[in-house]
């Protein structure tokens, strides 16, 4: 369509009546619906697809204005072709479609986006990323420096290198940057002061790093985390100065309410009774966080009682051997009794079977902590800084809120007094200025507020997304039940008929005692 031909007023109606709001754009299936009510031949309309570009899934508005005219001049009975708007010098043809208005009735009316629900599963939580942290520990003579970790990162398939003091400005820096998220609290610093062969300080330095690695595994897996330019930065970075990046990419771009594109509407989203599934949700994981505080403290003594089982065995079959081995010097008494003497031997031999047990049950005990005591610290890590985020929430945003408006009110009154004492008009200036300013920062705290219940409603929906995870550390129990028992079983059963040999003579009833 040229310039030289006018657009009758019709065409802009009916674009008004059918396009989307959002982008001033019409569907395609609202161009089909259109062409329906023509009530023109299918072929004729086949043809009308064909002239007008719509494979992009909408139209634009000089395709419909195109689409219209098509659909005049078949209704008047004339041909299609690609040259039949050529033709028309002034006017393009008015269609019959009937009233504008009417015309609404067609247009699909866009859902609306559900910014609010979390759509993440367990297991795609669980699949953003896979972090190992390992210790890297650096010595000056035989005191110990400092400690430094290895981080790898499945996901960005990186390894790079950081310190306590790095993970420690990471944390504050993601607090700073998700004030209105769950961010997990990092494992207490504490000042090494020990040897690293210290028995206390290996285990201190240990949990640490599995405390850390448990943090950094939270944040990765975290929806709006593990998408953010910080926790990219503290994955990938391999420079010396990743402080100094990590305070700078949060200077750049602020908190989550500056970026959020929909921060200033989040009470739009907001179901009308928030405050009631708030308070009920928090009961609710108040409980479930008591319940799995307990099967942890079970879990780790599961772990410890199988960690001194290893133990017990490897000493117990010590003390055989070394029982075995007392037959140097046999008093006559005892040389006379051959009993004692075909003994000693298969004592001294069941060490080696002992020490296999011992393994087994070192093995199992290891298996109890990383699969079953790990897993349930992290989840109450989690349920943990939910915890700590439903008091940031509570003496936050709304406590300030409170500040602001008693402040604002103190100014009203000072305005007021002005008009009974009369002021130079200089201070009376500056008061209403600073009214306005309080004014200005009361709404602002007041849409923080609203965000703020915005991401405490998100993050409760991440809390029951990773409930699931019971059913990963009831699996990962029973396993490691399963395989131990099959493990220490088969090595006993080994072990069972050999201990025959230690009853060569026959008994009382002239048989030889078999173990049962």
């Amino acid at each position: 369509m040229q310039h030289r031909r006018s657009v009758p007023a019709y065409y802009r109606e009916v674009y008004e009546a059918v396009c989307c709001r959002n982008d001033e754009k019409v569907q395609v299936e609202v161009f089909h619906r259109l062409l329906e009510k023509t009530n023109l031949p299918k072929a004729v309309q086949a043809q009308i697809v064909e002239h007008v570009d719509s494979t992009s899934g909408f139209l634009s508005k000089l395709s419909l204005y195109k689409m219209l005219a098509l659909i005049a001049i078949a209704q008047q009975g004339k041909k299609l072709s690609p040259k039949v708007l050529e033709n028309y010098i002034q006017e393009l043809p008015k269609p019959q479609l009937g009233e504008p208005k009417e015309l609404c009735a067609l247009r699909m009316q866009p859902v609306k986006e559900d910014v609010l629900t979390l759509t993440q599963t367990l297991d795609q939580l669980m699949g953003r990323d896979c972090i190992q942290v390992e210790l890297i520990p650096e010595k000056k003579g035989l005191f110990l420096k400092h400690v430094e970790y290895q981080v790898n990162s499945k996901r960005y398939k990186t390894s790079v290198y950081r310190r306590y003091s790095d993970f420690d400005v990471f944390h504050e820096v993601l607090l700073q940057r998700f004030p209105y998220r769950v961010v997990p609290a990092l494992p207490p610093k504490r000042m090494l002061k020990g040897v690293l062969t210290s028995v206390s300080e290996r285990e201190f330095i240990e949990g640490r790093r599995r405390a850390l690695c448990r943090f950094i595994n939270l944040v990765a897996k975290h929806p709006f985390f593990s998408e953010d330019e910080l926790v990219t930065t503290f994955l990938t970075f391999g420079g010396s100065d990743v402080q100094f990046r990590l305070r700078d990419n949060y200077k750049k771009t602020g908190d989550e309410f500056m970026t959020n594109r929909i921060a200033t509407q989040a009470k739009d989203y907001l179901p009308t009774d928030i405050q009631t599934q708030f308070s009920q949700s928090r009961e609710l994981i108040k409980n479930i966080y008591n319940s799995f505080y307990k099967l942890r403290e079970r879990a780790e003594k599961m772990a410890e009682r199988s960690k001194g089982n290893a133990s017990d065995l490897l000493l117990f079959g010590r003390e055989l051997s070394l029982l075995g081995s007392a037959t140097s010097f046999l008093p006559p008494l005892a040389s006379s009794q051959s009993t004692w003497g075909r003994l000693c031997q298969p004592l001294k031999s069941l060490s080696a079977e002992f020490a296999v047990l011992s393994h087994h049950a070192g093995q199992q005990a290891r298996r109890e902590q990383d699969d079953v005591v790990e897993r349930l610290n992290l989840f109450l890590d989690l349920l943990q800084s939910y915890r700590d985020l439903c008091e940031r929430h509570e003496k936050g945003v709304p406590h300030e809120h409170q500040r602001a408006l008693h402040k604002y009110s103190v100014m009203k009154k000072q305005m007021l007094s002005t008009t009974v004492q009369p002021r130079e008009q200089a201070s009376v200036g500056q008061l209403e200025s600073r009214i306005i300013q309080q004014e200005n920062a009361i709404q602002t705290m007041t849409l923080r507020n609203y965000f703020s219940l915005f991401c405490l409603h998100q993050e409760t929906q991440l809390i029951f997304t990773y409930l699931p995870i019971t059913s990963h550390i009831l699996g990962a129990f029973v396993n490691s039940q399963v395989q131990g028992h099959r493990e220490m079983g088969a090595v006993w059963n080994e072990l069972q008929p050999r201990l025959g040999c230690l009853f060569g003579e026959p008994n009382e009833n002239g048989l030889k005692p078999t173990l049962k």
